[in-house]
């Protein structure tokens, strides 16, 4: 089935023009016009890699969208959009699957983070998105990636490969590992905490980067996009990642990067975070904001590290040192954001 013949199991047309979407690290995505009724839509294929049952996705998305629409939520949504004959997933001959949503007219997104205000306007709007959908009883969801906030079994990980990795790859990152190592008892009270049940569940993002808000013309934001992820865990875990991805001044494959931290990212992150959750978050969760943001950086830069050992089968890259560059990165963030923590308490 080509893309064509997906184009007509969900419209009604062949006159429609395709463009590619190139900044989704997971999906295949596309904007799809309907030019005889001027109306847009997003198309994409699911990596079925990474989302082994896409149904699941439909089904929290359609969850969470339906609590929003009874809550007076003030942002818009993207919703799912079933085909021609009544269906939110499509499969082709090739076992590929494939999705409509909708479109936000007059939209845009950032990449990065441009200033102060935006990165506290975008943690804001991801409170206020996280303490809407926990209003209780909390929505049942089913989970699309096991395991993925899993800090016990990313260390078990990590130890595997760097005992069955080669010589030349252990000898390559060697600063890297020694640094890992001094620090393998950070996740240690998160994987406690997670394991006595101190942690309120709660239903997360569990992708909160800066590209998964909708801006309007004038910076404001407009949606909160991207729902494939969201999960029930702790809501720590989306103020880390929130933290690792807008506080980093450069992308995460310079290796060479120095004081790539902004301590100034970092207050207006957590502010903006705080606007509508402060009174919905325990004592130990607000107590354990500024341990979460090192843990997950920690964390991701022993992903990454895991997956050069391993000889980079997980992440997509473009040399062979490239996950060993964002390793030293995520590393270099972490050393940032501990200085400046050392220093403000």
């Amino acid at each position: 089935m080509e893309l064509k013949n997906i184009v007509q199991e969900f419209t009604d047309t062949e006159n429609y023009t395709i463009t590619p979407i190139t900044n989704g690290m997971i999906n295949s995505t596309y904007l799809l016009e309907n030019n005889d009724k001027k109306e847009k839509y997003i198309l994409q294929k699911i990596n079925i890699h990474i989302f082994k049952d896409p149904k699941i996705i439909i089904d929290n998305h359609l969850k969470i969208n339906s609590l929003l629409g009874k809550s007076n939520y003030q942002l818009e949504m993207v919703n799912p959009i079933h085909s021609i004959s009544n269906k939110y997933l499509v499969q082709n001959e090739n076992s590929e699957i494939w999705r409509m949503l909708s479109f936000i007219e007059n939209s845009k997104t950032f990449l990065k983070v441009p200033d102060l205000k935006t990165a506290y306007e975008a943690a804001k709007t991801f409170g206020y998105f996280l303490d809407i959908i926990n209003s209780e009883p909390i929505l049942s969801l089913q989970e699309t990636l096991p395991d993925f906030i899993n800090f016990e079994k990313r260390i078990n990980d990590y130890k595997n490969a760097l005992q069955n990795t080669s010589q030349d790859l252990a000898k390559t990152a060697d600063q890297e590992i020694k640094y890992i190592n001094q620090l393998l008892e950070l996740p240690e009270k998160w994987i406690e905490m997670e394991k006595n049940h101190l942690l309120p569940k709660r239903i997360i993002h569990a992708d909160p980067k800066i590209s998964n808000i909708l801006f309007d013309q004038n910076d404001n934001p407009l949606a909160v996009i991207d729902l494939d992820t969201t999960m029930i865990s702790t809501i720590l875990y989306d103020f880390g990642d929130m933290i690792r991805s807008y506080t980093n001044k450069t992308d995460e494959d310079q290796g060479n990067s120095e004081n790539n931290f902004d301590s100034e990212i970092y207050k207006a992150v957590k502010d903006g975070f705080l606007f509508h959750l402060k009174e919905k978050l325990t004592t130990l969760e607000t107590e354990n904001l500024n341990y979460a943001a090192q843990v997950v950086i920690y964390i991701q830069a022993v992903r990454f590290l895991t997956d050069y050992l391993n000889g980079n089968i997980y992440y997509s890259t473009q040399y062979p040192e490239h996950n060993l560059d964002r390793t030293k990165n995520q590393l270099m963030l972490l050393r940032g954001l501990r200085e400046y923590l050392n220093d403000t308490l």
